[in-house]
């Protein structure tokens, strides 16, 4: 199995699950035992902005494991009963507290390995003011000259980063960019 995420008891009835391809399906799932319930796992959805002001991109520094201290673009963990914009909005309020006008989807990269697709949403700063939350060590602006490259916590983050920057320098519209991390 690609990932380690799985599971020896049923969540709905507690019995225990053998993983095994049921019928009319192509790929193994944890099947109940007691119940007979199917449990379908899938790819986790992180969302999150890039939030710009001027020449600038926000980058919080992380207070949180995995990669405490290093430097990411405000995004966590799209929650159940949101859609993708709301929760890039409310990452970034919560981890930086930043005022933002939400832009266009801008990144969408699949990081299969790990069974997580990170989205990124462009987005202008309606203020230079911040107020990080418990997450985030500090929230500060960059110049693409400035950025703590060899600092930065995830490779969807440089990825987004590194598009941003050839995008602006090179004079396109933001364009959608889809691709897959290694």
């Amino acid at each position: 199995m690609l990932l380690n995420r799985r599971f020896k008891h049923c969540p709905s009835c507690g019995g225990p699950v053998l993983y095994q391809i049921p019928p009319d399906d192509n790929r193994e799932r944890a099947v109940c035992t007691v119940c007979s319930e199917i449990h379908y796992q899938n790819p986790i959805n992180v969302v999150g902005t890039l939030p710009v002001w001027g020449e600038q991109v926000l980058l919080c520094r992380r207070n949180i494991e995995p990669r405490y201290g290093l430097w990411t673009l405000p995004a966590g963990f799209l929650e159940l009963g949101e859609s993708t914009a709301s929760g890039a909005c409310r990452e970034t309020d919560e981890e930086a507290g930043a005022q933002i006008e939400l832009l266009n989807l801008y990144c969408v990269l699949n990081v299969v390995k790990i069974g997580q697709v990170h989205m990124y949403y462009r987005a202008r700063l309606l203020s230079d003011q911040f107020s990080p939350g418990p997450e985030t060590i500090e929230a500060r602006l960059f110049r693409e000259d400035e950025i703590p490259w060899d600092e930065l916590a995830f490779h969807t983050v440089k990825e987004t980063l590194s598009c941003y920057f050839s995008d602006r320098r090179a004079g396109r519209d933001y364009p959608l960019h889809c691709t897959d991390i290694a």
